[in-house]
């Protein structure tokens, strides 16, 4: 039985284990606030036929939160024991809402939840907004709700994407100067993720840009309306690598929604 947690607290989700390369400032600032940090994984980070594990994938991002002080036991990897693979969330939406609605009511005194943005990047990005914006709508808690860009194809052409670069329809845009000495370190960080070496090559150069030119924690707030809107006009970038379409993800949704008995608009 998961006990209550009575510690003013700071919730952040993520689809895979590396994503809190988006957010690393904000786990800083609010451990800085006397904010205890939980971070919950929903997917198991791991495509099939990878050359990797879940484990080792659970190991990095491990390392990487331990080095802002988050406790191990304050981190939950959710995906892994429930098995759903790097690329599913989207085919297991009943399965990881039903885990994040036991999870959520734990923590009465959370102050503020942080959530990749609804932005057309990844698939597993997208369904996680979606469950997580409609179960907190839904019970009613009160708490700011934030999201995080990490990456879309909005304005771009070919293979080719923007890294942390937040949509206007999602609102708007708070950026906080981040300093160079976290700059340096978040870099860092991001060569942590040994697993991952393939993604990163492509993805590395474009952090590495932003923090030398801008170096800004993105954030934006939320709204319930947005997940039933396309993300952006255009091809986005799940669909343009293949992995799934709007259609796929709205219907999910919708089909989920219906089903799990939420409210309407």
């Amino acid at each position: 039985m998961l006990t209550d947690i009575e510690d003013p607290a700071a919730l952040f989700f993520f689809a895979h284990q590396d994503d809190e390369f988006g957010i690393f400032q904000k786990i800083i600032d609010e451990s800085v606030k006397g904010n205890r940090i939980f971070c919950v994984y929903l997917t198991d980070g791991v495509v099939t036929g990878m050359d990797t594990t879940s484990e080792r994938r659970n190991r990095e991002t491990s390392r990487v939160l331990s080095s802002f002080d988050v406790q191990q036991s304050d981190i939950y990897f959710a995906g892994d024991t429930l098995s759903i693979s790097d690329g599913t969330l989207i085919d297991n939406l009943e399965k990881a809402a039903d885990w994040i609605r036991r999870w959520l009511p734990r923590f009465s005194q959370a102050n503020v939840v942080y959530v990749p943005a609804w932005e057309g990047g990844h698939h597993d990005h997208d369904a996680l907004h979606a469950l997580v914006i409609s179960i907190i709508r839904d019970a009613k808690l009160q708490c700011e709700v934030k999201q995080f860009p990490l990456y879309n194809r909005y304005g771009c052409r070919g293979p080719f994407f923007r890294v942390f670069f937040p949509l206007l329809r999602n609102g708007k845009v708070e950026a906080a100067k981040i300093s160079w000495l976290n700059r340096l370190r978040f870099l860092k960080h991001c060569l942590s993720y040994p697993s991952q070496m393939k993604t990163w090559v492509g993805l590395f150069p474009f952090v590495f840009l932003h923090y030398l030119i801008s170096g800004r924690q993105i954030l934006q707030s939320t709204s319930y309306q947005r997940i039933f809107q396309k993300p952006h006009d255009g091809v986005l970038y799940y669909e343009k690598r293949g992995f799934s379409s709007w259609e796929k993800m709205s219907q999910r949704i919708e089909k989920w929604r219906h089903d799990f008995g939420c409210d309407v608009l």
